[in-house]
């Protein structure tokens, strides 16, 4: 599969997390610690022996081409093989020989090929290239022939590509076409296939290449004793595929002998190859078929003699070393024994041991063979039931005769025969060492099975498979053991020391295990053939002598042959519960009608009538209906007219009825989020297959089963959600026709609504369509094998609909699967990815509650877990007086299917109930006990309720002609009872709607207080209250959701024998529960029922969390070990229903004596502990009102108490209650409504007593059984050796085991979607979603619900998406403006005036609000305000208080490298048409005499952007950036080049601006540190990278404007060098570039209108606008080349209309510059800088007399970054590695102190210190506006308390003029040369006045001091000397402060 090296692992990450989380859950098995699971993940195998056992079929285009090395262990890497290294210069690619010639057979095919005579075209297999054939010549001498033999040894072939011939040797040849191998080459290895010429002319891929000994170098794969078959299998014979189940085709029966040796050997091999799909790799086991043009070769008798080995293995291993001695295998070859008509499965046999058991024919278990058999008539008729005869070992007879009174399975043949194939997980531990299990044993095995099996039990054949594994693995334990550990030794020719079981013993031995067992397994040894067993099998059924018997073994055994075998079944009910398993859910209806429609139902009513002495029952009913008539209803139904009268009295009316609000609970707002991270997930992976950053809006499409409530349901949910507003799809005025657009049943008219769907996501490509499909388990049948088409029409819709080719390749189609049972969706070939998974949080971690949720669910672990000891009456229950019926029944009815038996059985018995709740006590005898109760309760619930809420009852019939014949039976007695108006049934069919009688229409309306006059309940949620039976039918459940009334679920009518894991999950989900929780006191007496175990397989959990899903977390159960309580049957429970009988009929029963005794034993949660402890009191006194003052507050406590204890009532308020009388009369009121006692509890279940015990037997790890069935229908195992499910397994690794253990089979839509391994099947738009079954409950609180919110915050994320948090500040310090009404410009000026621009007075106070805290600039003309500017903001809060404002992209946005759209892919460099964009890189060198040296810059140009430079012609050395003219003009593209500085911002920065300069081009430059290069050019791989010197890496933004400006102004003088060869003059070049800010995101114009009556009457409105129409505007600004600085305002959304009357301003300039390189030469950017360098240039600049423009009609957005920029520079100690906060006054120290040193630039630590300390240095400063400090030459930031007043000491320089001013404090920075003593002496300092002089190093310092005679006015002293926090070597900067004198 691509890897050429042995051992190596597999490099996708979900082969790794799948091989670690089942390896970590077999760690636990104590029978084999080492992990099974290597060879999906391994290359490598290890073989054992010196002669490699096994042969390997390549027959397979996709199949796994490599024979993998037999290296070291599997977890070492192996030796490497050293190629030759080829020789300089040559071509190196793989599929290429090294002449730079194509050899791939698809780009060669159609190519003309000169192939010399004598040489064939052949394909070879490169490692590299697995997908690929490389096309050789190859001399056919060299090659075998059609038998794999005579092929000469060397070789000799040419090179197709470039010609080269006469390569004599492999090895030469393998170098020359780059196989680049990392193990020996060898041809049998590498050249795989015969080149062929199609009808067309094309080369394409012929058969495999049989090389001579392949047989021997395969894997093992036989099931015989020892190793293999003796021969290959050519290619056409080779495996095709075909099921593990299905049975293999015959042997040929007319070929000879020896043909059909080899025939069948060939048919074998599907089970000797580990009859699995997980064999190779997940691929699926082959079929072998024989063809023609092989039996020649097939038909030669195989005769080899004794193989003897005495060298060394050929590869070495670990079992061998060279120091010990040679091992010696010797394999004997023994003569066929068998007859002409057994055919074996070998040509002979392979043994190497005295004892080694044969192995069983591989003939068709279907067909039989030697005599027939004759089946005796009326064998159904004499012995009531039909025989089941499953098919052992060996040969199976023919039957004739009365065939149809039995049943034939192949089923325990395939389980044999399956775990005979040793899996290929123990192939490590060697081929011929450890053997399969024996046949005699598998038989023995299965004698003891059965005989433990009670009269009761039916034998499941995974408990089988399981007892077959064990065996295996125990009895060769040692060896396994003995292998994990390395030991070089010989390997022993002795493999195990248990004593095998001869055939001789065989019968003897089964004979000894059935003696024990009373009959129930008889064993009959016959000695010729099956046929005679069978036959007197026969004679006994007839004779009447197997009445006891449940099972029948028949052994054929002989010491010459190998055994034969079956087993027939019986047992009347065991035989009946097999046959009816065989049926298809279809056949199983088909049945059922069959015998409804033919009347044969009829002889059971009949029968019926016969039971009751009294006569008929329906005569019984017609007598007391005549008798009561205008009685019974009166009393019965009295609570009926209750509501009314009572409403209208003003009394009490129950307060349960809660109509809750739709709410979104927290643990579906978790997993919301979870579906949006993995949306994101998606999004953000190098795929490109979402584009998240193209969605405008969110629409949607719910696919549902066709089940009408579902649909409705699902309607309701919608409606109440309000997502169709939230989405904006649907106007405020919502009507139900309009909802009805975004569900869809999956029914016939379901395509015209998807095709409406369809073309509504091709019409809008901007909107991301959710395609829905809830309920994701139902329907997988595959649209192309549908078993049904002509019955089904909308089988395989889900498939044609889901599957289909526009849904998988729209890019705007996501789809989510959305079920509560995934595993059918969990298979080998899954189009789901394991990373789009998504699993129901869990609600507890560590007894911590995750979501403080008031609802814990209850679903099937905790049923079960109701079932143990320690509890009261069990949830899950069986009804054994009914089972006993049934059971009794079938045996008198053999023909009629259990299923009718099972519903007229329980119509009788609730028919029997009602007569005697309406008083007709004798019809107790004809009914069960649990059937008593359900109706007993139902009947009287609404009479418990002041408002006639009653109980719901679901009665399950699967089958719907049955659910129709028990509706009309039931609703007849309901009316002859007079109980029409006392309980409704309902007939819930899945292709119909709800009806319900007009009666109880109009009690709903009043409790939902609806007024709608037309309303119909359509949920069977809107049903809650209700006191009815629902007939739910259908075969599968389709999502309904039950009310919380819902108290007796009746499963009784379930298909038993139809044993899958979603089914049996489904069916128990009707009754899974969201518990309330919230009252405390409840927790106290109820957790017993509540609580449950961290059951993690049956519940639903987190994938990285361990589940407890818990009532109560507050208590834990005692470690005691639990017992299962006495069997949950109506002998356990008839007492309670006896006591509740009594009860109920009693018409007046007290409130205490019904709490205390009545429903404590009829409902599940009251049945507790008489006695409250103090605990529980002191619990509940802590809930009750505050009335301790009373007298009577204990008699209160001690009812409140009681009636909690026993009801589990409604909460009750903590508050409102004033008295205490008042509130216990509330609480017993309340206690009394049967429905709210419901809504408090899970359901009671009622189960068939078949399914109660699978549902409750575990294995010892504590797994339901029912967990480990098969999981769906439409899959199979993979494999019979697959590891046991653990307990504790979460969501996750059940779905990794399912993913590898599960194929699906071909009626599975998946089926075709084969996964070799790879990840290319997965879809990557499709996520599943599990959570648990469960009722909704009326308020979204499931699946839907959560869907539903990912809706809503997936739509509120993509228009977060397309908005950004920019900055929205007032300029500040505009009251410190200078005072003026001259205007110089128009308000609507479209450029400046140069000569007038001159006449405006440079501000220098800084307005920009990022500034908020530097200090103010002084000037003579303004007017300081000494108002106390103190410090707003902290320093952590620089970047996090800043106000900001959400706009929305415009599209001439910039953007970061998440956004992706068409238009600008191909800008990114991400467009998949074209080849990754390659870069060069090119160094720029330029002199600079202020660093003193050659400064070296790195360019990295994208091939795409090297028209923007100049290259030298001969080595292509850069030379410049090429230039505009003044004079061009074009609207295509930008003159200036645009710099953007950044840091830390790769992913963040806003370096696309594709849309922001709408398409144009332009030349964008990206300036980065050098350690920082990589992850830039990752990222944006077409853009232009200028790399700053390394000695830069710890440098400021001053250092990038530094650099970037010199290196611009060195490329102006070349490029004007350049052009000037031209005849272009040097003044006529671009003088402009851009310095660009990362986070400027977009820009804004406005437009004045001026039109008013007076000059001063304007209006302006902003609008956005591409940085193009900017640039290009100020670009043909009049007389451009006079501004040296040109910039823009900053955005703000509190702008006002003074601010923009001046078009333009002379000041400060920051963010976006337009900066003129030519008139700036000789003003530079401070390098050093890390802060404020903008504003220090912008002084420099208009202090050299230069003119800086900024055009107020322009403004940047910038936006909030919160990564990168400035904060990327931390300051942290130097000594400790540990996050230390030091504070700014820890910057500088004294020097040769022992201060601890800090790693950060001095400069750095320099200007923090000043930002937050300087008024140490300068306190006369502190809040002094009117003295500032005198800064020369440099702009520091000393505080916001502080001014400065800005001088440069250059020559001619233009300062403010100082005479009036005298400074509190002056501070000399870095001083140059221009600095001297006499410039000082001009300026007037106040006494005290502060000096602050820094240096680069203390000698400097002294030198300074001098030069400018500082001493002369400061005094300076010792200890005023400071330094940085640096150390030495990091060059700290130096301080020197005093004071004037």
């Amino acid at each position: 599969m691509g890897n050429s090296y042995a051992g190596q692992l597999k490099t996708t990450r979900f082969e790794e997390v799948l091989h670690n989380s089942i390896e970590a859950s077999l760690r636990s098995n104590n029978l084999v610690p080492r992990p099974i699971f290597s060879q999906l993940y391994l290359e490598a195998e290890q073989q054992l022996s010196s002669l490699e056992a096994g042969s390997r079929a390549d027959n397979e285009e996709e199949e796994e081409e490599e024979e993998e090395e037999e290296g070291s262990e599997s977890n070492s890497p192996p030796v490497s093989y050293q190629m030759k290294p080829p020789p300089e210069g040559c071509c190196t690619t793989d599929g290429f020989c090294q002449a730079g010639k194509d050899l791939r057979l698809v780009s060669i095919s159609n190519e003309h090929i000169e192939v010399p005579s004598g040489f064939l075209l052949v394909g070879a297999k490169s490692p590299n290239l697995p997908d690929h054939l490389l096309v050789c010549a190859v001399d056919k001498r060299f090659l075998p022939d059609d038998n794999g033999r005579n092929a000469l040894l060397g070789f000799s072939g040419n090179c197709v590509g470039c010609g080269k011939k006469g390569f004599c040797y492999f090895t030469e040849f393998s170098n020359h076409i780059n196989l680049k191998l990392t193990t020996q080459p060898k041809k049998q290895k590498h050249l795989k296939y015969y080149l062929v010429r199609n009808a067309q002319g094309a080369l394409t891929k012929g058969s495999v290449i049989c090389w001579k000994g392949a047989e021997f170098r395969g894997r093992q794969s036989s099931t015989s004793t020892c190793s293999s078959t003796l021969f290959q299998l050519p290619e056409s014979s080779g495996l095709s595929g075909s099921t593990s189940s299905e049975p293999l085709p015959p042997a040929n029966p007319s070929a000879p002998a020896g043909t059909q040796q080899t025939a069948a050997a060939i048919d074998h091999i599907p089970s000797t190859a580990a009859f699995s799909s997980a064999v190779y790799n997940g691929k699926e086991s082959p079929k072998q078929q024989l063809t023609k043009n092989n039996l020649s070769a097939l038909t030669r008798p195989s005769v080899l003699g004794t193989l003897t080995n005495t060298g060394p293995p050929k590869k070495r291993h670990k079992g061998w070393s060279p120091e010990s001695p040679s091992s010696t295998e010797t394999w004997n070859l023994q003569p066929n024994p068998q007859a002409p008509n057994r055919i074996k499965n070998d040509g002979g046999s392979l043994s190497c041991l005295p004892h080694s058991a044969l192995v069983g024919p591989a003939s068709s278990p279907m067909v039989g063979s030697g005599e027939p058999v004759s089946v005796p008539d009326n064998l159904l008729k004499i012995c009531k039931a039909r025989p089941v005869i499953f098919k052992g070992h060996g040969n199976f007879p023919y039957l004739c005769g009365n065939i149809n009174d039995v049943i034939v399975s192949p089923l325990l043949y395939t389980c044999y025969r399956n775990s005979q194939s040793l899996s290929r997980a123990y192939e490590q531990y060697g081929a011929s060492t450890i053997q399969p299990i024996s046949e005699e044993m598998q038989l023995l095995l299965t004698v003891y099975y059965l005989v433990q099996l009670a009269a009761d039990q039916v034998p499941l054949i995974e408990d089988l498979e399981q007892i077959l594994m064990r065996s295996w693995r125990e009895s060769h334990l040692s060896e396994i053991r003995q292998y994990q550990q390395a030991v070089p030794q010989a390997f022993p020719q002795v493999p195990s020391h248990i004593t095998p079981v001869t055939s001789a013993q065989l019968p003897w031995l089964a004979g000894l295990a059935a003696s024990s067992c009373n009959d129930s397994v008889h064993i009959i040894e016959c000695s010729y053939s099956l046929a005679e067993g069978l036959s007197e099998m026969f004679k006994l059924l007839i004779e009447g002598k197997l009445v006891k018997t449940n099972y029948v073994v028949i052994i054929c055994a002989s010491r010459n042959r190998a055994i034969d075998s079956c087993i027939v079944i019986t047992g009347k009910y065991q035989a009946r519960v097999l046959s009816e398993s065989m049926l298809s859910p279809l056949d199983y209806q088909k049945e059922v009608n069959y015998q409804l429609v033919t009347g044969k139902v009829e002889t059971l009513g009949s029968f019926f009538s016969t039971l009751c002495p009294e006569g008929d029952i329906d005569l019984l009913l017609e007598k007391f209906y005549q008798e009561n008539q205008g009685h019974i209803s009166s009393s019965l139904s009295a609570s009926v007219n209750k509501p009314t009268a009572v409403n209208g009295a003003g009394t009490a009316v129950c307060t349960s009825y809660e109509i809750e609000r739709h709410q979104i609970r927290p643990f579906q707002l978790a997993v919301a989020q979870k579906l949006l991270s993995h949306i994101c997930s998606i999004a953000d992976s190098s795929t490109q297959n979402l584009d998240l950053g193209s969605f405008e809006k969110i629409d949607f499409l719910i696919c549902v089963p066709p089940s009408e409530v579902t649909y409705q349901q699902t309607l309701f949910h919608l409606w109440h959600s309000g997502i169709l507003l939230e989405l904006g799809l649907e106007k405020e005025h919502l009507t139900k026709q309009r909802v009805e657009q975004y569900v869809m049943k999956l029914d016939a008219e379901a395509q015209m609504k998807f095709k409406v769907f369809l073309q509504n996501s091709m019409q809008n490509p901007h909107t991301l369509f959710v395609l829905i499909h809830d309920h994701a388990h139902w329907d997988l049948m595959s649209a192309v094998h549908s078993l049904y088409p002509q019955t089904e029409l909308s089988t395989g819709l889900v498939d044609r609909l889901l599957n289909c080719r526009e849904v998988k390749e729209a890019p705007n189609i996501v789809t989510l699967h959305v079920t509560s049972f995934p595993y059918a969706l969990q298979t080998q070939h899954t189009h789901i990815s394991p990373y789009n998974e998504i699993h129901w949080p869990s609600s507890y971690s560590n007894g911590v509650d995750l979501y403080h949720e008031n609802k814990k669910y209850f679903g099937l672990s905790e049923f079960i877990e109701s079932t143990l000891s320690g509890h009261s009456i069990p949830l899950l229950r069986y009804d054994s007086s009914f089972e006993a019926m049934v059971m009794a029944l079938g045996k008198r009815f053999p023909r009629l299917h259990s299923a009718v038996i099972r519903t007229f059985v329980l119509i009788q018995h609730y028919s029997a109930a009602m007569m005697a709740v309406c008083g007709l006590s004798q019809m107790k005898n004809y009914t069960s006990v649990e059937t008593l109760e359900i109706t007993q309760n139902l009947i009287n619930s609404s009479r418990q309720c002041p408002s006639g809420h009653g109980l719901m009852v679901v009665l399950r019939i699967p089958c719907i002609p049955l659910a129709a014949v028990a509706y009309e039976r039931l609703y007849n007695v309901r009316e002859r009872l007079a109980l029409e108006d006392n309980f409704e049934i309902i007939l819930g069919n899945p292709n119909s709607g709800i009806t319900i009688g007009k009666h109880f229409v109009e009690q709903l309306k009043i409790w939902q207080k609806i007024e709608d006059v037309d309303w119909r309940p359509q949920t069977y949620l809107e049903l809650e209250g209700l006191p009815c039976i629902l007939i739910f039918s259908g075969m599968d459940p389709q999502g309904e959701s039950l009310p919380r009334s819902l108290r007796y679920c009746d499963l009784r009518l379930i298909n038993s024998s139809s044993l899958v894991r979603t089914t049996l999950e489904q069916e128990l989900g009707l009754a899974a529960y969201f518990v309330s929780s919230e009252i405390h006191t409840e927790k106290a007496v109820v957790n017993d029922v509540l609580e449950s175990d961290p059951e993690k397989l049956s519940s639903t959990d987190n994938e990285d969390e361990e589940i407890a899903t818990e009532g109560s977390a507050s208590e834990k159960r005692s470690p005691l070990k639990r017992e299962r309580s006495r069997s949950h049957d109506s002998a356990s429970s008839s007492l309670s229903s006896k006591a509740s009988i009594t009860a109920f009929c009693t018409e007046s029963s007290p409130p205490q004596a019904l709490s205390n005794s009545t429903e404590e034993t009829t409902n599940n949660c009251e049945r507790q502990k008489q006695k409250v402890d103090k605990g529980a009191q002191t619990t509940i006194s802590k809930h009750l009102p505050p009335v301790t003052e009373q007298p009577d507050m204990k008699q209160n406590i001690k009812s409140a108490q009681v009636s909690i204890t026993s009801s589990s009532s409604s909460p009750f308020s903590s508050s409102s209650s004033s008295s205490a009388p008042t509130h216990n009369s509330f609480i017993l009121q309340t206690s009394q409504c049967s429905m709210t006692k419901a809504s408090k509890q899970p359901p009671i279940v009622f189960l068939p007593k078949l399914v109660y015990d699978i549902i409750t037997s575990t294995d010892s790890s504590g797994l339901p059984k029912s967990s480990s069935l098969l999981p769906y229908h439409s899959v199979m195992w993979a494999s019979s050796f697959r590891p046991l499910m653990s307990k504790m397994m979460t969501c996750t690794e059940q779905s990794l085991y399912y993913r590898q253990w599960t194929v699906p089979k071909p009626i599975h839509m998946d089926y075709n979607n084969r996964n070799e391994g790879r990840m290319d099947t997965f879809h990557p738009r499709r996520l599943l979603l599990s959570g648990p079954p469960q009722v909704c409950k009326k308020n979204k609180i499931g699946k839907t619900g959560a869907y539903l919110q990912f809706l809503s915050i997936l739509s509120r994320m993509l228009i977060r998406l397309t908005e950004v948090d920019v900055y929205d500040e007032e300029e500040i310090n505009i009251n410190i403006k200078e005072e003026s009404d001259q205007y110089y410009h128009q308000p609507g000026g479209m450029w400046p005036d140069l000569e007038t621009f001159r006449k405006m007075p440079f501000d220098y106070t800084i307005h920009d609000p990022k500034y908020e805290d530097a200090s103010l600039i002084c000037s003579k003309l303004q007017t300081i305000n000494s108002e106390d500017r103190s410090m707003s903001r902290r320093q952590e809060d620089t970047y996090t208080c800043r106000q900001t404002t959400r706009m929305r992209l415009s599209k001439y946005a910039a953007y970061n490298t998440y956004h992706h759209c068409e238009q600008c892919h191909q800008y990114m460099g991400f467009n998949p048409r074209y080849q990754i964009y390659e870069s060069t890189l090119h160094a720029f060198a330029f002199s600079y005499s202020m660093l003193g040296e050659e400064i070296q810059l790195h360019f990295i140009i994208p091939k795409s952007k090297e028209h923007h430079f100049v290259f030298s012609q001969p080595g292509r050395q850069l030379e410049s950036m090429r230039l505009p003219l003044v004079t061009d003009k074009s609207e295509d593209y930008i003159k200036s080049p645009t710099f953007t500085p950044t840091t830390g911002r790769h992913e963040h920065g806003l370096f696309n601006l594709y849309h922001a300069m709408d398409g144009a081009s332009h030349l964008h430059v990206l300036v980065v540190k050098e350690y920082e290069m990589a992850i830039y050019k990752k990222y944006w791989p077409n853009h232009i990278m200028l790399v700053l010197p390394s000695i830069f890496n710890s440098a400021g933004v001053g250092a990038a404007h530094f650099l970037i400006k010199e290196l611009s102004y060195h490329n102006l003088e070349l490029e004007r060098n350049r052009q000037e060869e031209l005849g272009i003059k040097p003044q006529d070049i671009w003088p402009f570039i851009v310095i660009l800010d990362d986070s400027c995101v977009m820009w804004n114009a406005v437009e004045v209108d001026c039109s008013g009556d007076r000059k001063s009457d304007y209006t302006w409105t902003e609008r956005n606008v591409s940085l193009k129409q900017i640039l290009q505007h100020i670009e043909a600004t009049p007389n451009v080349t006079h501004y040296a600085l040109i910039g823009m305002r900053k955005w703000s959304s509190k702008t006002n209309s003074a601010e923009i009357k001046e078009p333009f301003s002379c000041c400060h300039v920051h963010d976006f510059i337009m900066l003129n390189v030519d008139l700036t030469q000789n003003v530079q950017y401070n390098q050093n800088r890390f802060t404020c360098d903008d504003v220090d240039f912008n002084l420099r600049v208009h202090s050299a007399g230069l003119l800086i423009c900024r055009f107020n009609h322009f403004n940047v957005m910038k936006k909030q970054i919160a990564v990168g920029g400035q904060r990327s520079f931390h300051i942290k100690s130097k000594v400790s590695d540990t996050p230390v906060s030091i504070s700014p006054a820890q910057y500088i120290c004294a020097p040769d102190s022992k201060h601890t040193f800090l790693a950060a630039p001095a400069q750095l630590l320099l200007e923090k210190y000043l930002q937050y300390h300087s008024h140490r240095f300068f306190p006369l400063s502190l809040k002094n506006y009117s003295h500032p400090v005198l800064s020369v030459d440099c702009y520091l930031n000393l505080g916001p308390q502080i001014a400065v007043c800005y001088v440069s000491s250059r020559p001619h320089s233009l300062n403010i003029s100082s005479s009036g001013l005298t400074f509190s404090g002056l501070l000399l920075y870095l001083c140059d040369s221009f600095v001297v003593a006499s410039f000082l002496k001009k300026f007037h300092f106040l006494k005290g006045a502060t000096l602050c002089v820094i240096c680069q190093d203390r000698n400097s310092l002294r030198q300074t001091v001098v030069r400018l005679e500082l001493e002369d006015e400061w005094q300076f002293r010792l200890r005023d000397e400071f330094q940085t926090a640096n150390a030495k070597e990091d060059r700290p900067l130096f301080f020197l402060t005093g004071r004037h004198i």
